[in-house]
């Protein structure tokens, strides 16, 4: 048996225990034991209705709705110990239907040889490099299509329990989501200044007189730099004001590439 020095000598084997002692449950069945699990699905539903994510209507006839889930994890701290637990509501997209409830479901992705590029001119030019992650990005898209979906499970509305939820923003799981975040966040970048690069629509350019400002995305990952901190400060507080934005710091780790 460990001991609890060894613990806090190591912090890996530290997250290996912790890992060790809970398990993320699999079904609601499970986690609706556990007052934490339901607590976390609370504050999942609260987050998506202060998102006005959907409508609840009657539900109409001849129309495909689909199902949703949820899926349980749990946040771990840098030193094993348990952060938080989050549970995520995510639609059973597997049963859409082409041309009913979703259309186009490409999202641009960034090139490899793009981020190599922009990470030497960065390094060469001795530009500040950072990282950015958006909580939750996918529930920031706006849908074009109209989609239907139970009600969530386990949380049926007791005045109008036969109603589903008409969904007005995207949710994980639906084919178009990881297309209509990069519209929404795309659109933000445009409004800011930005313009997409012709070689890379995942690349986006603010280019100002002297400063040069340049952003890469890979779904929900940003990474920003340039030669101007002071404009890329200012880019980052516009972005937080849209979007739950997590500044973690100065470019460790990307997709790979060790910075």
């Amino acid at each position: 048996m460990m001991t609890r020095n060894k613990l806090k000598q190591n912090p890996k084997l530290a997250l290996q225990a912790s890992h060790s002692r809970e398990i993320e449950p699999k079904t609601l069945k499970t986690a609706s034991k556990n007052p934490l699990w339901t607590q976390a699905m609370k504050e999942e539903l609260q987050a998506l209705h202060q998102n006005q994510t959907w409508v609840l209507v009657p539900r109409p006839n001849n129309v495909n709705v689909i199902g949703s889930k949820w899926v349980y994890r749990i946040k771990y701290r840098e030193d094993g110990t348990i952060d938080r637990y989050k549970a995520r509501l995510v639609a059973k997209g597997f049963t859409q239907v082409p041309g009913v409830d979703f259309d186009e479901t490409f999202s641009p992705v960034i090139k490899a040889t793009t981020i190599r590029l922009i990470l030497a001119i960065a390094v060469s030019s001795k530009w500040l490099i950072k990282q950015l992650d958006v909580r939750n990005a996918f529930l920031h898209g706006l849908l074009k299509e109209t989609v239907y979906m139970e009600q969530p499970p386990g949380f049926r509305n007791s005045r109008h329990p036969a109603y589903v939820c008409k969904l007005k923003k995207s949710l994980y799981g639906l084919k178009q989501a990881p297309r209509a975040w990069f519209e929404c966040l795309s659109q933000a970048l445009i409004s800011l200044g930005f313009s997409s690069s012709k070689a890379d629509s995942s690349l986006f350019i603010f280019n100002n007189k002297s400063i040069l400002i340049l952003i890469l995305i890979y779904v929900d990952d940003v990474i920003i730099t340039g030669n101007n901190e002071k404009e890329i400060q200012s880019i980052i507080n516009n972005l937080s004001s849209k979007f739950a934005l997590k500044d973690l710091g100065n470019l460790h780790y990307f997709l790979g590439i060790e910075v």
